[in-house]
């Protein structure tokens, strides 16, 4: 790994005196679901949520998704909600440590169509009212000039129900046919996609905010935003287009390389001046000024008070208020995970206890000197925590104990220096080196989310996917064999998850309450106060569980995400389960034609077949040989089913018919080809192939043998040099395995299959 931290000492300093010196341009008022007092009034301008991930399915690409107008009913008609005229939506996004402000925006501005004024519906015989379509401009100079890169964006209308969508007096379409036409490809490679879609953040907001019943102390949790929608701006674009220096992931020194670290926040401006005209129309007129800004979720709405957050919401993160930082040294909730405060008074954050005497000395509740007392010492000598390095950034003065969590965690990000890496390997001092796990360090600049796009994909199907973001690979880091045996860095599952950016899984609710209890402290080796290692050597005690087994009572999205871009669901309807009817949140009453329809080989005689349709419903698949039949039936309950017992070297076609669930109708799917293989049909011999080539994440192996018995798999490169080792049992005939390659770079590879003195070897290729 590249040693930036040299460079980063040099520039810092200056950096953070002109950051806190800068006098907003403008002040304005009112971001997150209704946060701030001013911003409720004016929904169409509300930032509710952002998130900024490495695309799942495209690791090359990464994803930002800015959300707007929050809490929409379905049903909220007869004018439903859209983007805003006379609004200026825009992403900014910050790459380069040398320049103080955005580095690259996308702006996003709306113009209303009314096709058909003379009804009061909002679509009638093919014509819509209340038309949204876009212009997207994009500035790569941090605002002083922009260009024009999208005119006339489409965006799909609100999801009325199905005689509005679906029939041939309204649109006569699937809604989700609306959505793929309107995701457009950007110049240079990438997507975009503007319109309604289902509120993908998951919270009890009643519970949280009745003081803190969370989990509810009277009953089961709800998520308050369940059934509701929003409206989004999502980006998908290659990360050498945001890398400052256009590399892309592959180019990366490791996993963890410091300058692939981007800052992104979203905001909402309007004109200074608004007119109400006689004629029941208004204009705008005067200077642009921030309305709305979200970086970090939750900020405005739970750490800033209320006195506060209009003017919160008027700055940019390049002008912060330092005044505001106090409410991070001494957050107000730290008040209620303190028994000798408020902690009795919220029952509901009981597990949640901040360290008072770690590892025998060191107080971190609101009021107390964290680590101040170290400062200067030759304990932090070489640290972040070290004047020499960071200046005064960390442990700015006394009675500022969070300075070196919380703070970062908004403000800065984290550097892979110490003391912000894992225990592991730290043997006992948390101020030394340990295991790396996070680089998301980019100090010139305020709240934002900042994500390291060189850290690796965690795939959703993955068994450690998990919602809790780097809490949960900090969890492995500190706790799996797999990674505490060395301090080396190494990919851990969910690196790639909340707070480096924020993946639309993740339970960011839970992660900030946990983080404010000092599990991050704990991660790093100040462990609880109930941590004794001449009593019991592991720090996993009482107190560091109920804090990691913390929950709200909410976990996820009431609906499910989609695995493609915009990733996602579609909005609810209005004529659906969510329009004010009961709900069950696990069907809805319109369904689409299945799409992206394809057959994945594994062997000759087994086949898998997917599709994309995102509903809950009932599937069949019909299969048959291309112009013989007879049809034969599979029945599936997911989007996808495996047909077993099929010719080798023989052509077949399939189609999915579609029961949707509480609507009484089905769609079939147009007959689909596809053929199985006779490579391996007819063997004798041993024999391999591997699927796909070229492979990005995933290896899937085809193995035959009429030997059956234990064999060892091995993954080398074109020096030999091993990589991956794994034994296993095969049975006589065809035998099917999967390896991860997250491990491996770009390049060729050989995967070789030893059976006693028999072996075979087979070559592939490694793209990332």
């Amino acid at each position: 790994m590249k040693n930036k931290f040299n460079i980063l000492k040099e520039k810092l300093s200056t950096l953070l005196i002109a950051a806190m010196m800068l006098v907003p341009a403008f002040q304005a008022s009112a971001s997150s679901h209704r946060e701030a007092p001013l911003i409720a009034d004016d929904p169409l301008a509300d930032n509710t949520d952002l998130y900024a991930f490495r695309s799942p399915d495209n690791p090359e690409m990464v994803t930002i998704i800015a959300n707007y107008i929050p809490l929409q009913l379905p049903h909220g008609g007869p004018n439903y909600y859209t983007f805003g005229e006379n609004i200026r939506y825009e992403i900014h996004i910050d790459n380069n440590i040398a320049t103080l402000g955005d580095d690259i925006i996308y702006r996003f501005t709306f113009n209303r169509t009314d096709e058909d004024p003379t009804t009061f519906f909002n679509i009638r015989l093919g014509a819509q009212n209340i038309k949204m379509t876009y212009t997207l401009e994009v500035s790569n100079d941090g605002g002083v000039s922009f260009s024009t890169i999208i005119t006339n964006g489409a965006v799909p209308p609100p999801n009325i129900g199905p005689r509005s969508i679906n029939s041939g007096v309204g649109l006569g379409v699937s809604y989700q046919s609306l959505i793929n036409s309107a995701i457009t490809p950007l110049p240079g490679g990438g997507s975009v996609y503007a319109g309604p879609a289902d509120d993908p953040f998951f919270v009890d907001l009643g519970g949280i905010f009745d003081l803190g019943d969370a989990p509810r102390m009277g009953g089961e949790s709800h998520d308050g935003v369940a059934c509701m929608n929003v409206h989004v701006i999502a980006l998908q674009i290659p990360i050498a287009q945001l890398q400052k220096d256009g590399l892309s992931a592959a180019m990366a020194d490791d996993i963890l390389d410091g300058d692939f670290v981007i800052g992104v926040w979203a905001s909402a401006s309007r004109r200074a001046m608004r007119t109400l005209n006689g004629d029941g129309s208004e204009s705008s007129s005067g200077d642009w000024i921030q309305v709305s800004r979200l970086g970090m979720p939750l900020t405005n709405e739970a750490v800033i008070p209320i006195g506060e957050k209009d003017y919160w919401n008027s700055l940019s993160p390049y002008a912060e208020d330092a005044a505001h930082f106090e409410y991070f040294y001494n957050p107000e909730l730290g008040l209620y995970m303190d028994d000798d405060l408020f902690g009795g008074a919220v029952p509901g954050l009981s597990p949640l206890r901040i360290q008072k005497a770690s590892l025998g000395a060191y107080d971190f509740t609101n009021g107390a000197d964290g680590l101040y007392g170290l400062k200067g010492s030759p304990a932090v000598a070489g640290t972040a925590l070290d004047d020499a390095i960071f200046g005064t950034l960390l442990l700015p003065a006394a009675g500022k104990p969070r300075s070196v969590d919380l703070w970062p965690i908004f403000f800065t990000g984290a550097p892979n220096f110490p003391p912000y890496q894992l225990a592991t390997g730290k043997g006992g001092n948390p101020l030394a080196v340990g295991k790396p796990f996070i680089n998301n360090f980019l100090p010139n600049g305020g709240d934002m989310l900042r994500l390291n796009m060189a850290v690796p994909v965690t795939p959703r199907n993955d068994p450690s996917f998990s919602s809790l973001g780097l809490v949960q690979a900090a969890v492995l880091g500190l706790t799996d064999p797999t990674y505490t045996a060395t301090a080396d860095l190494q990919w851990i599952p969910n690196m790639d998850g909340f707070p480096n950016g924020r993946r639309l899984e993740d339970d960011v609710t839970r992660i900030e309450l946990q983080a404010v209890s000092g599990i991050v402290l704990a991660a790093i080796g100040l462990w609880y106060d109930d941590y004794d290692p001449l009593v019991d050597p592991s720090p996993v005690t009482t107190d560091l569980l109920d804090v990691y087994t913390y929950t709200t009572g909410v976990e996820a999205n009431d609906t499910t995400f989609k695995s493609k871009f915009p990733y996602v669901q579609k909005p609810w309807s209005g004529a659906g389960k969510c329009s004010g009817l009961p709900v069950d949140y696990l069907a809805e009453t319109e369904c689409d034609v299945p799409t992206d329809l394809s057959a994945v080989t594994v062997d000759a005689t087994t086949v898998n077949l997917s599709w994309s349709a995102e509903e809950a419903t009932t599937y069949r698949v019909d299969y048959r040989v291309v112009g013989v039949g007879p049809v034969m039936k599979a029945p599936s309950v997911a989007n996808f089913t495996t047909l077993y017992g099929l010719t080798p070297c023989t052509n077949y076609e399939f189609r999915v018919t579609v029961k949707c669930v509480n609507a009484g109708e089905n769609y079939t799917t147009e007959w689909v080809p596809f053929s199985t293989p006779c490579r391996m049909g007819t063997t004798t011999e041993n024999m391999m192939e591997v699927y796909p080539n070229p492979a990005k994440d995933k290896l899937q192996i085809n193995y035959f043998t009429n030997e059956g018995g234990n064999v060892a798999i091995s993954v080398v490169d074109v020096t030999g040099k091993v990589y991956l080792t794994q034994n296993t049992n095969a049975s006589n005939g065809y035998n099917t395995f999967l390896l991860g390659l997250e491990q491996l770079n770009s390049g060729v590879y050989f995967v070789q299959i030893k059976n006693g003195e028999k072996q075979v070897i087979d070559k592939f290729i490694v793209t990332k």
